[in-house]
């Protein structure tokens, strides 16, 4: 292809692709570079470190720090939003016309700039974000938690109008799709950009159950006390859970449990290995918004996906999954695929739906399409 070049701004620095939203940016860039595009990376940055990986992978990198602070929870603007602010990052984006890619509402401050005016933006919807910091807030722990994320979730949807400034809206899922399509124009669904682009299930049996995630968010905290309580309390399978800054709560239900183990703060290697050798990739949560990398991930890499119906809601991967909405049946599936490998049928269905429709390679060349 001739040479092209894209601005991406995101909403923190994408590596380590180690959690779900980070995910779908940075194996975007890593797919756009594949294919020859000068990617022209621009990142808020809080706690994460500069990457020289992204810099190989980059045409350039930019960084910039994010405007934390409680003063900016009095702005009438999302506080994930004005803190994603600065005039640095305008300036270098009117530098040239390169088209702009702008990941997640979060980063929409200068989407509707003057300044940007006739320059092709495209924002890629990660959420619906009122419905998801609104969800976020039902599964909060504190008061002030809770109340942050019910103020936040209104001025997100306040703020939502401004993708009436983009020329295309990629949702992430049919589901998002149909939403953002109910409400603006040149909606297209791209799917979520992940760690594996073929389908391995290892042969054989697993000898435990897995489940991983975040699990400071609220939502990830909550499924995997629901899995420890009350899904795996006196059931004969092992298993796993990890991720990182485990809540107390957890911690000390992990450790009434002889059968469950708790492995906090792995590496991203470890944690796809886990995914591989585990028997059931156990998916629970409680928030339907978007798609969950994690479902993308146990789907492409492991073996049997025992989830609930939130989990997959309109994500179009139901078929693929045994889905289950009470412990019991739940702890049943589970141990019905405890001993089954996971071949056949089923294994070829889930490749040839993975395989087609969520290949990173071929969503990368529409999103160039879609920029031409």
């Amino acid at each position: 292809m001739a040479e092209f070049h894209l601005h991406i701004v995101s909403f923190d620095v994408p590596c380590p692709p180690s959690y779900g939203g980070v995910i779908d940016v940075y194996y975007k860039v890593k797919a756009l570079a594949e294919l020859g595009v000068q990617v022209h990376l621009h990142c808020f940055q809080y706690g994460r470190p500069r990457s020289k990986e992204l810099e190989q992978l980059c045409a350039s990198v930019h960084y910039y720090p994010r405007r934390t602070g409680k003063l900016q929870l009095l702005n009438s603007l999302p506080y994930v939003v004005v803190s994603r602010r600065g005039e640095a990052l305008v300036e270098r984006l009117l530098k040239d016309e390169h088209p702009i890619l702008f990941e997640g509402l979060h980063c929409c401050y200068y989407l509707g700039d003057p300044r940007l005016h006739g320059r092709k933006r495209i924002v890629r919807a990660h959420n619906v974000e009122h419905d998801y910091y609104g969800a976020l807030a039902k599964a909060a722990n504190n008061t002030f938690r809770r109340t942050y994320f019910i103020n936040e979730a209104h001025k997100l949807q306040r703020f939502e109008p401004v993708l009436a400034e983009a020329d295309h809206v990629l949702a992430i899922s049919p589901k998002d799709e149909l939403y953002f399509g109910s409400h603006f124009h040149n909606v297209t669904h791209i799917p979520a950009f992940h760690a594996v682009d073929r389908v391995a299930v290892p042969s054989g049996l697993g000898d435990y159950a897995f489940y991983h995630g975040a699990l400071g968010v609220p939502e990830n905290d909550q499924a995997a006390l629901y899995l420890v309580r009350t899904v795996f309390n006196d059931l004969k399978v092992k298993l796993i859970v990890a991720g990182s800054d485990a809540s107390v709560e957890l911690r000390r239900e992990v450790g009434r449990a002889p059968n469950v183990e708790l492995r906090e703060n792995i590496g991203t290697e470890e944690i796809h290995r886990l995914v591989r050798e585990a028997q059931v990739n156990v998916l629970p949560t409680f928030q339907a918004t978007g798609i969950k990398l994690k479902l993308l991930l146990c789907l492409f890499a492991g073996r049997h996906v025992v989830c609930n119906t939130p989990m997959v809601e309109g994500t179009g991967l139901e078929e693929l999954c045994h889905v289950h909405d009470d412990p019991a049946s739940m702890r049943n599936s589970i141990l019905a695929c405890m001993g089954k490998p996971c071949n056949g049928q089923s294994l070829e269905r889930r490749v040839a739906v993975l395989e087609e429709r969520f290949s990173n390679r071929r969503n990368a060349e529409r999103i160039v399409g879609l920029l031409g």
